[in-house]
């Protein structure tokens, strides 16, 4: 799949196929970008699961936080990852073995993993790289109204 570009139709069809999300590196900070996605898609009815090692057992805008996406109490929907390109591809690997794998695998603004991203393609899995849904729910919103 060519990753520079995606279709609304299909980044439209991964959004409303989720109901939940884990989301990779959630922040507890306010500043910080996976902190307000995370409050984002809380508010528009996804189940979000934050993932941050250090901040296990935690909660984050009320949601309990877990250390792994191994530790989730079901399966998730997506996986939207908030790290560095290189570490997204650990993350890739950790949600393409799990014993039911997401639907798709979604790497926020900047994030590109190219070979991680053939692996999950490989098993069945929808990829989306360098987007955050933050930005494209409302802009699919937008164009959809016209």
């Amino acid at each position: 799949m060519n990753h520079d570009h995606y279709s609304d139709e299909y980044i439209a069809g991964i959004l409303e196929d989720t109901k939940t999300i884990a989301l990779v590196g959630a922040s507890n900070k306010p500043e910080r970008a996976s902190f307000r996605v995370l409050n984002y898609l809380l508010e528009k009815g996804y189940k979000v699961y934050p993932i941050n090692p250090g901040q296990a057992g935690n909660e984050i805008a009320g949601a309990t936080v877990y250390a792994s996406l191994a530790d989730l109490p079901e399966p998730v929907d997506m996986v939207d990852v908030f790290r560095n390109s290189e570490a997204a591809g650990g993350t890739i690997d950790e949600a393409i073995t799990l014993p039911t794998p997401p639907k798709a695998i979604w790497l926020q603004l900047e994030v590109i993993n190219e070979e991680a991203a053939k692996r999950a393609e490989a098993k069945g899995i929808k990829m989306v790289m360098d987007r955050c849904p933050k930005i494209e729910i409302p802009r699919l919103a937008s164009v959809s109204a016209h």
